[in-house]
């Protein structure tokens, strides 16, 4: 499967924004946006024309995309299940997209980025229910449990992702048992409680051309 190998602070330059896709780097003053805000490449500095309505609804699916760490055809899948659903299709592609296991993983606080999360699931240390889960795109359903592996929470590399778990905000439809390092998710959230900074009604209108 196709994977972005280039920097990711890239990504967040292009779009503007933090998207919070380096762990710690984003909570500090190393942060590209805030070293160097303008979008990259040669003519990044240079004054650009007004974005066209199909830009817009562009730099929002590649928003999307980016902060959520898919690729294209994924995200097109995502979005065709969504259109299929009873409901406005916007809130229910992010729906899916939040409730993804290494999401999930990295909502709780046990990776400091989706992309360490993303890992973390590949590599055999997260379980669901007890079970081994190894699919990032693994789709968690309500009072589903999501917790470290037995053997991995001696891991340096996740401890320390525990402990400066505030720094990601917690949700109201997760909860986290820091000791046991797991969590529960406890709903499916509505777009209010979706904490992604996104327009992605215009998503839809993209798709729906």
């Amino acid at each position: 499967m196709g994977r972005y190998t280039e920097s990711v602070c890239r990504l967040c330059r292009r779009e503007g924004i933090r998207l919070y896709l380096k762990g710690d780097r984003c909570y500090s003053d190393k942060c590209a946006i805030e070293r160097r805000s303008y979008p990259p490449g040669e003519h990044g500095q240079s004054r650009r024309s007004k974005v066209s309505p199909y830009g817009q609804q562009l730099r929002e699916k590649q928003k999307a995309r980016r902060i959520y760490g898919v690729m294209e055809r994924q995200f097109r899948n995502y979005f065709k299940k969504a259109s299929k659903k009873q409901g406005v299709t916007g809130e229910i592609l992010l729906q899916l997209l939040e409730t993804r296991l290494d999401n999930l993983v990295y909502r709780l606080g046990i990776a400091p980025s989706r992309n360490a999360a993303r890992q973390l699931v590949k590599h055999g240390h997260v379980v669901v229910n007890g079970r081994r889960a190894d699919i990032p795109s693994y789709h968690v359903r309500p009072g589903d449990t999501i917790s470290v592996r037995e053997n991995s929470k001696k891991l340096d590399y996740i401890k320390e992702a525990v402990a400066n778990r505030r720094r990601t905000e917690m949700q109201g439809w997760l909860s986290f048992d820091e000791k046991d390092m797991s969590g529960v998710l406890l709903q499916i959230p509505s777009r209010e409680d979706i904490p992604v900074p996104v327009q992605e009604q215009l998503i839809v209108e993209l798709y729906s051309k």
